[in-house]
């Protein structure tokens, strides 16, 4: 463990006008990947809507609720919360002309609903509910709600409509168990629970009370779209995935967090400099000229790792299948053979693949039931190593999850929690030259194409500030020489033209960029 604990970490972050995508790296190897729209909005975890009631299933004593998803979403009986009747009824009686905080805390709990109670006496069709997504829509399946609402800080979990403070397990000290206890009692309101996290051990008051409040004031702040609108809404949504990954992995490893925009930058420096002030350095703004992904190697090491197949050392590699019920990925030794002892070698393949599952699952964010079939073993020792091996390489994902040992197949089973779709990125395209036909024009009149073109923004358009985002090839064909393409268009046409040179484009690629960064039709 302190070996992990010594690996570099940095974050880099790709802002673009219609999408962010983040990228976790562990000694500059992808561990984690991420990605938001920017245009709309999507059903994620942590989102709380306002929903609407649409149908009860007494036989699976849960209900339909409509929260504006094109999927209906899912609610259990069990997923209603110890004092859904207080909560309830706070939901009934909002109305803007009330005093809503004195309304809040005048609400009397009640006793907890009943282990074997049943929906259809708490909900009825129609009827407005305040629920949290924690289970995204997959495949054909709407979002998975709970109506126990929870905002987490780094520090502190805050519970609305709870009366207890739980302390998390990994805090040893009793004595600080009992500070951090009753400090976060003395300074919760009335019908506020709490769960202090691990990272609030140490932590001075002024630290956990500034939490607190800007927790209660995110909730509070929700309560007038409640009593506002009785229509289904989003009431408010989680930090952005950014500020997500930073609150649960930001230690003392992270080396830097890179960023090619300069607002989203600000952003993450003033939300580090509220969970861990003395890190707010090590943020950096990316102003070279090459895409901020390919100068971090992120989108080399996304086209191989996202394949089907996934090589590894030595021409060993995985092959990984996702279905709607469970991942299946397959070790291969390729041609690699390091020892002429079989058993000995195959034990060192199925390691190095271990690991590279371990990284996979994280990196594809794969959920549910997952069977790995590795190399026969003959012996009960290695069998035994690897299990225990895996077991290690997992205790750092955040995800919970359960390893089972290897049956006499050497097949093993893992589950993973599975909150969202598993991630995939299709590494295959179709070309955007010959448009699948297997024909493309005369590399020898590329440059004409792209004079064209160039002129058309120019004269027609009056665009004069264009950026040409070109292959590496493609770019170093139109910037050769002291008297190159890009310089006598330059001079032709009077405009300021940028060339970018990025790996995601295929080799005869290319596209023009206004002065936003915006991709000209």
């Amino acid at each position: 463990m302190e070996e992990a604990k010594a690996k570099e970490k940095d974050l880099v972050v790709d802002v673009s006008s219609s999408e962010v995508r983040i990228a976790l790296m562990e000694d500059h190897r992808l561990i984690e990947y991420n990605h938001e729209s920017s245009q709309g909005h999507c059903f994620s975890v942590g989102d709380v809507y306002l929903g609407r009631v649409k149908k009860i299933l007494p036989s699976l004593n849960a209900a339909f609720v409509d929260i504006g998803d094109s999927k209906e979403a899912f609610i259990h009986y069990l997923d209603l919360g110890l004092f859904f009747s207080a909560f309830d009824e706070f939901v009934r009686d909002c109305n803007p002309n009330r005093n809503l905080r004195g309304m809040y805390s005048g609400i009397k709990l009640g006793k907890p609903l009943e282990k074997e109670g049943r929906i259809e006496d708490h909900l009825k069709p129609g009827q407005m509910i305040v629920a949290q997504i924690v289970k995204e829509p997959i495949s054909t399946k709407g979002s998975r709600l709970t109506a126990e609402i929870s905002l987490a800080g780094r520090n502190i979990v805050l519970l609305p409509f709870a009366d207890k403070v739980s302390i998390s397990q990994k805090i040893s000290s009793r004595e600080e168990k009992r500070r951090l206890e009753t400090l976060v009692k003395s300074i919760l309101p009335r019908n506020y629970g709490a769960i202090i996290r691990t990272a609030a051990e140490g932590k001075n008051a002024s630290v956990l009370v500034a939490e607190t409040k800007s927790l209660i004031e995110k909730w509070e702040g929700s309560w007038k779209k409640i009593a506002g609108s009785k229509g289904v809404q989003l009431l408010f949504t989680e930090y952005s995935k950014t500020t997500t990954v930073l609150r649960d992995l930001l230690n003392d490893s992270f080396t830097g967090i890179h960023v090619n925009d300069a607002k989203t930058a600000d952003e993450i420096r003033r939300y580090i400099s509220l969970i861990l002030p003395e890190q707010e350095k090590i943020v950096h703004l990316y102003e070279g000229r090459e895409p901020i992904f390919d100068h971090f190697e992120v989108t080399r090491q996304l086209k191989s790792s996202f394949g089907k197949v996934v090589p590894m050392k030595q021409g060993a590699y995985l092959v990984i299948e996702s279905t709607e019920a469970l991942n299946v990925v397959d070790v291969n030794s390729g041609i690699r053979a390091k020892t002429t002892d079989q058993e000995e070698n195959t034990f060192e393949v199925n390691k190095l693949a271990a690991e590279e599952i371990a990284r996979q699952l994280r990196l594809r964010d794969m959920g549910g039931i997952i069977i790995v079939d590795f190399i026969d073993m003959d012996s009960a020792e290695h069998r035994n190593a690897l299990h225990k091996y895996m077991q290690d390489l997992m205790a750092s994902d955040r995800a919970k999850h359960n390893v089972l040992t290897l049956t006499k197949f050497a097949l093993m089973q893992i589950t993973r929690q599975r909150i969202r779709p598993v991630t995939q990125i299709d590494t295959t395209e179709k070309c955007p030259l010959c448009h699948g036909t297997g024909k493309i024009t005369s590399t020898v009149v590329v440059d004409e194409q792209v004079e064209r073109q160039l002129a058309y923004y120019v004269q027609d358009k009056g665009i004069r500030n264009l950026t040409l985002r070109t292959s590496p090839i493609l770019g170093a064909y139109l910037s050769r020489g002291w008297n190159s393409y890009i310089s006598k268009w330059r001079r032709k046409y009077r405009c300021k033209l940028r060339l970018v040179e990025s790996t995601a484009n295929s080799i005869l690629q290319y596209e023009f960029l206004n002065s936003e960064g915006e991709v000209l039709d």
